[in-house]
């Protein structure tokens, strides 16, 4: 069941904050020029293999630090050996303008979490990890937890409209609550939601507008502290 409403602003969890609409086109547009050249390389796109043999279905490109299952490292050992891009300081800035947005936006709502000095501008993330869906690819419950700080989480939606499921800090099952992000949505989480386990089931191809510059897909940029030096 999909989160009821109109597409506005909203406290999924106490510390998630959905802000629908928030990057204007200019700036989708932009974002989506970047990620292109960021598949690049110096560590170019791929398909992450697990521990395990599998395969990723999402394709990955990292910022920063190198995410490979499950750390992070300084070189794409499992790729081709360099030292990933860094992340530009306007993306940083673009973050950090996010975490203030849901935390100390116009609503003023986060749930009772008021993100203390990350909305206050202290918000520094280190890493970026812009995954692609083509209409097949999913995304399985997982927490974000190789970082060693507790710094929100801020995640740019770009392309089509997925189902985006947030749920608890306890594991994979329920109670969840499914989210649609579309195109230039910022969903931020952090405080007591920082650790809760999310997922994308279901990516909705044909939603996105073309004048972004995609012709189908998404891409997330999800934006880290990690904690490491």
């Amino acid at each position: 069941m999909l989160f009821p409403g109109p597409r506005e602003r909203a406290v999924v969890a106490p510390g998630a904050v959905h802000v629908p609409g928030w990057l204007s086109l200019e700036q989708q547009r932009e974002l989506v020029s970047a990620c292109r050249e960021w598949a690049q390389g110096p560590v170019p796109i791929r398909h992450t293999v697990l521990p395990g043999g599998g395969v990723m279905s999402v394709q990955t490109v990292c910022l920063g630090w190198h995410w490979r299952p499950y750390r992070y490292v300084r070189t794409a050992d499992d790729v081709n050996g360099a030292r990933v891009a860094e992340v530009p300081e306007w993306l940083v800035a673009l973050g950090r303008a996010g975490v203030a947005e849901a935390y100390a936006g116009a609503c003023g709502e986060d749930g009772g979490y008021a993100g203390g000095a990350y909305a206050a501008g202290g918000y520094a993330p280190d890493t970026a990890l812009i995954n692609f869906y083509d209409g097949a690819a999913k995304m399985g419950m997982h927490q974000d937890k190789e970082e060693r700080s507790g710094a929100p989480v801020v995640s740019l939606s770009l392309g089509d409209t997925c189902v985006f499921r947030f749920g608890n800090t306890e594991g994979r099952g329920r109670p969840y609550t499914d989210v649609e992000l579309a195109s230039g949505d910022l969903f931020v989480f952090g405080g007591p939601s920082r650790f809760a386990y999310h997922g994308v089931p279901k990516v909705l191809p044909g939603t996105s507008d073309p004048a972004i510059g995609m012709a189908g897909g998404r891409l997330n940029i999800t934006l880290r502290e990690t904690g490491l030096t």
